[in-house]
């Protein structure tokens, strides 16, 4: 095998870069390995939702949480038609309908927390509990009325529109699962918007993405969200006219960004 002289840069990335290289071909651990991977991420497409496993690690941290459906029945109609993944079905919109009469005394809430399977349960199964619990315990103290924590199946990330708006939510945060890639099957999602309302589209959210410990870690990947979310609360918007200007270094001998504290400042 002829090794290539660029190998070095696989230290910084796990893209395939620098595999070698036998005649014209690829090695064959390195055909392998990208059959393997390929068959992850085929796999995590088809993933299913843990739904029970997820409501009891969910009201573990004692919180509410309730399941949901898309107009989307299975996954194949799920993949073909991604405008049916954006709603809820109408059983589901009976039950949101209902949870939301239960709450009218709150008034409506300040966050609502939505889960989706997206296109990786698997992401959302593995890294989901563990962000939301390092959120809240970041927004506990700022007093936030919190929705009860819902759980979307063949769901997309508009659908969380839908929901926080029938709780009367003023803020939403989307998990969900990302579009598994060959070197990251497992990559979770954050959607974020203010006054969500069905209908709206992309500018009008704020993304964090490769939630996962091999990319953003839960805590970091928390204090970003806590970040985001306050500061659109405070600016009343988000999407292309919210600036991510959260102060950050770099520890050494990583990628990871580390939020440097500071007194804040009066929002232009």
């Amino acid at each position: 095998m002829n090794a290539d002289s660029w190998s070095f840069l696989q230290a910084h990335t796990r893209a395939r870069i620098a595999q070698g290289r036998v005649g014209n071909s690829l090695p064959t651990r390195a055909l392998l390995d990208f059959q393997l991977d390929h068959a992850r991420a085929r796999d995590a497409v088809y993933s299913v939702l843990d739904e029970e496993q997820l409501l009891s690690n969910i009201q573990a941290l004692g919180a509410d949480a309730y399941s949901f459906q898309s107009q989307a029945g299975d996954r194949a109609v799920y993949l073909k038609r991604p405008d049916l993944g954006r709603r809820l079905h109408e059983t589901s919109v009976a039950h949101l309908t209902r949870l939301a009469a239960d709450n009218e005394g709150a008034n409506g809430f300040e966050l609502a927390i939505v889960i989706v399977d997206g296109l990786s349960a698997t992401a959302v199964n593995t890294h989901a509990v563990p962000v939301v619990s390092a959120l809240l315990r970041l927004i506990s103290s700022l007093s936030w009325s919190v929705a009860p924590i819902c759980l979307v199946r063949q769901g997309r990330v508009a659908i969380g529109d839908e929901i926080a708006h029938g709780l009367g939510a003023e803020l939403v945060l989307v998990l969900i699962g990302e579009r598994p890639g060959l070197s990251s099957p497992d990559s979770l999602g954050a959607y974020l918007t203010y006054k969500p309302r069905p209908g709206l589209t992309d500018e009008s959210r704020n993304c964090v993405s490769n939630i996962r410990p091999e990319g953003l870690p839960y805590e970091l990947a928390a204090q970003k969200l806590a970040y985001l979310l306050t500061e659109m609360k405070t600016r009343q918007l988000s999407g292309v006219g919210l600036k991510d200007e959260m102060p950050t270094h770099t520890l050494p001998n990583t990628s990871y960004p580390v939020v440097i504290e500071q007194t804040p400042e009066t929002p232009d």
